[in-house]
């Protein structure tokens, strides 16, 4: 059987979508609601992200550390914000490697914005059961989609948590 390639799930959160997009936008803030990420670094610090602009990721899970390098993709304030996952490394991200895409849109409705979140594994020339192995030994669940659905749904629970209580005052 064929392994998911993407996840998406979404959120309606009291903010507008520009203070949403702003909020994700700026990845050094990533830490706040990711179950994984613990931050960002900029190569460009100083203003809004554009397409183009790079930056290092560091994440942890199940007590490892690593930084991912990444570049934006999508940045259209308000509307949508993407980058995808490129290099990988313990200290540093020097593997040349495709890991994943990320994408967020930001949509307004009734009650705020809604906001959705999807994942894509851009490991395409990874075959099937090589991949299935490696998710197994690296996340505890079946494959990466699984788990992260869970991280997009914690990742956009905290998000509403924390934008929301920005609001009230």
């Amino acid at each position: 059987m064929a392994r998911t390639m993407q996840i998406t799930d979404s959120i309606v959160i009291a903010v507008d979508p520009a203070t949403a997009y702003d909020n994700i936008a700026d990845v050094t803030r990533m830490g706040r609601w990711s179950p994984e990420n613990t931050g960002a670094v900029l190569d460009a610090p100083g203003r809004p992200a554009q397409v183009g602009d790079t930056f290092v990721g560091a994440n942890v899970r199940r007590g490892l550390r690593w930084h991912t390098g990444c570049v934006v993709t999508a940045a259209e304030p308000g509307r949508r914000f993407a980058f995808q996952v490129r290099r990988w490394g313990v200290r540093k991200p020097a593997l040349r490697v495709a890991i994943a895409s990320w994408e967020y849109r930001f949509e307004p409705v009734d009650g705020g914005t809604r906001v959705t979140e999807t994942w894509t594994d851009d490991r395409t020339k990874w075959p099937d059961a090589v991949a299935s192995v490696f998710d197994r030994l690296v996340t505890g669940k079946p494959g990466f989609a699984e788990f992260q659905r869970g991280n997009i749904r914690r990742t956009l629970a905290r998000l509403k948590e924390v934008l929301e209580s920005q609001q009230v005052g």
